[in-house]
């Protein structure tokens, strides 16, 4: 089916010089083995994670770079891509094989990366800077839920630990009881100051973020 893409370039708020650009990020290799968006994807993905990068900076010059490494990858990830996909309605421009967009739904993987994709035409057509404050303006809400990105209670534990001690927390596996459909599974949690805390969850990673949460609490 014939595709309006110039109904997506307002859609998109970007008018292309070479329009064949846009045609090759929404055509999926199931459609054109050879000239399709995999490359540009490609593309895509570094000049998305330039421009988040640079933003978070910006925004967070103070923060540790931990921390900022949990933003960027909250923003720059196939969930997001996919989220700014669906956005754009990107599902009713796609060139893709009628087989399988009969699929009840086109893969989420499929319109993440033409995202990506896209990301990467505005570039080559446009330059940096109009791909630069296309990225912002769509990411824009995600940007702004960045600033209450909570780090995990292990993570903040082990940079405790190294910054004290030198050295990583010591979690041991202490018990596992209960049913298989509904383990209690016990850990522990120790530093090298010799104190030891223990936590109980449905899962080994649940035991050990509420010894760790027990640890900081009595840390203070």
């Amino acid at each position: 089916m014939q595709k309006n893409f110039q109904l997506f370039q307002k859609k998109l708020k970007i008018k292309f010089k070479n329009p064949k650009l846009l045609v090759q990020a929404l055509t999926h290799k199931s459609y054109e083995p050879i000239n399709n968006n995999e490359k540009i994807e490609f593309l895509g993905d570094r000049v998305l994670g330039l421009v988040i990068a640079k933003k978070l900076l910006e925004i967070y010059p103070d923060e540790k770079e931990g921390i900022l490494d949990k933003k960027f990858a909250s923003l720059v990830n196939k969930k997001t891509c996919l989220l700014i996909a669906k956005k754009l309605g990107i599902e009713k421009f796609i060139l893709i094989l009628s087989s399988t967009k009969n699929k009840s739904n086109i893969e989420d993987k499929v319109l993440s990366d033409a995202c990506e994709a896209i990301i990467g035409a505005i570039y080559l057509d446009k330059g940096f800077n109009v791909a630069e404050n296309f990225i912002l303006r769509l990411w824009k809400d995600e940007i702004d839920k960045s600033v209450i990105t909570i780090i995990d209670a292990k993570t903040k534990l082990q940079e405790y630990s190294l910054k004290n001690f030198k050295k990583l927390p010591v979690y041991r596996l202490i018990s596992n009881t209960g049913p298989r459909h509904k383990p209690v599974i016990k850990v522990s949690v120790k530093l090298s100051d010799g104190k030891i805390y223990y936590g109980e969850g449905k899962s080994k990673k649940n035991a050990e973020q509420k010894a760790a949460t027990l640890c900081l609490d009595n840390l203070g």
